[in-house]
């Protein structure tokens, strides 16, 4: 493990618009919940598109832009790595990172198959470096608040799980093929998108035993050939063939989970006017909580006030009572808002606080492990829409 007299020497393959969001989160790490991490070395950013990268490393301050992920591997140098890359790719990326020495904080999903998250959950248990998995919405001010309520009984036992992740960003036909169309069934919204949901589902409500009632479709089933590099979710010259869409553009299922709980899912990245539109409801029998990403610095809460002509749902302004608030924003104030880049700076510090072992590290990332987990649900889901939503069992948690 890196001692707290050494410097922790960080790196980023990928420098595409999660990637940037790691190579900002942890440029701002030593600025959050005060002393305790070393000094962090912002060493260099890879990626096959060296311009892209050349851009990406002078914006967030890094020494230098790799051409490859191999360069990173090699360079002995540097002590922690974030795989922000195509999914197919995590797989040998973290195992040479693995051999190598290197800590990994891999993005969602896991890897871009379940025989390749497999292997990775089992490189994660002979590893002798600390791996974790990008779920940053657990980091969430808001979500985080809603976990501790349902954790300390505020909400009795829980009757009704809502979730959803709807997104505009593939309603565009002339959208180009990138990676994300390509793969089976369960990697293109489920896999991209549904990732999340999933994972604070059972991060607020628990395991998930079952899924039933699922539904796979596609509403655009072909795109045209890029001609170029295509970043993020961003438009791209296209060429005029045509390309198969080979996964989901939304998907809908049923879940319970081990407490008996009913939950209700959606996905969609052609949902029109919604460009990042997870929210959740979550009710038991003595209260209920929701959270919309759009508006990510608050979240409604409603319990049994003992006057009936008051009681209704309330809104929480995000403030210093919250958690990651406090010592997480520059003004530690109610109402001066939260972002998704905060959360980014606050996965990246949990994540060195490990590598680091300081005294008291924030919560723990997801682990490999966990991230297995989700690709099991979501190849559940799959399997239950080809049964015409026969229910289908997930293995439990180990």
């Amino acid at each position: 493990m890196t001692t707290s007299a050494k410097p922790i020497s960080v790196a980023v393959i990928g420098a595409g618009m999660a990637g940037r969001s790691h190579a900002a989160g942890y440029r701002n790490v030593n600025t959050v919940f005060g002393a305790g991490l070393p000094p962090v070395r912002l060493a260099a950013i890879a990626d096959a598109n060296v311009a892209l990268g050349e851009d990406a490393a002078r914006r967030y301050g890094y020494e230098k832009a790799l051409p490859s992920w191999e360069a990173v591997v090699e360079d002995p140098t540097i002590d922690a790595v974030s795989i922000v890359v195509g999914n197919s790719l995590h797989r040998p990326i973290a195992e040479a990172l693995v051999a190598a020495g290197k800590h990994v904080l891999c993005e969602k999903p896991l890897a871009g198959s379940l025989e390749d998250a497999r292997a990775m959950a089992e490189l994660e248990r002979g590893a002798d470096v600390v791996t974790a998995v990008g779920y940053t919405f657990r980091r969430s001010p808001g979500i985080s608040a809603i976990r501790d309520h349902v954790q300390r009984g505020e909400l009795g036992d829980l009757s009704l799980f809502s979730g959803r992740y709807w997104c505009d960003y593939a309603t565009d036909p002339k959208g180009p093929l990138s990676w994300r169309f390509k793969g089976g069934p369960g990697s293109g919204a489920l896999g991209d998108i549904g990732s999340h949901i999933i994972d604070a589902a059972e991060y607020v409500a628990g395991p998930i035993a079952s899924v039933s009632g699922a539904s796979l479709s596609t509403q655009i089933p072909k795109r045209p050939l890029p001609l170029g590099a295509v970043v993020g979710h961003n438009a791209a010259p296209v060429s005029d063939e045509l390309g198969e869409v080979e996964n989901e553009d939304t998907a809908s299922f049923t879940a319970r989970f081990e407490s008996g709980l009913v939950g209700t899912f959606s996905v969609s990245r052609t949902a029109f006017g919604l460009p990042n539109g997870l929210f959740f409801d979550v009710a038991g029998l003595g209260g209920r909580a929701a959270f919309d990403q759009h508006r990510p610095a608050e979240y409604l809460f409603d319990d049994a006030q003992p006057d009936a002509r008051t009681r209704g749902a309330r809104q929480i302004i995000a403030g210093p009572n919250l958690p990651y608030f406090a010592g997480g924003v520059p003004m530690e104030a109610p109402g001066v808002g939260a972002s998704n880049a905060d959360n980014f700076t606050y996965q990246a510090r949990a994540f060195l606080d490990q590598v680091a072992g300081v005294a008291e590290p924030l919560p723990v990332c997801a682990t490999f492990a966990d991230a297995l987990r989700t690709m099991e649900i979501i190849q559940a889901v799959v399997a239950s829409s080809r049964t015409n939503g026969a229910a289908v069992t997930v293995p439990p948690v180990a």
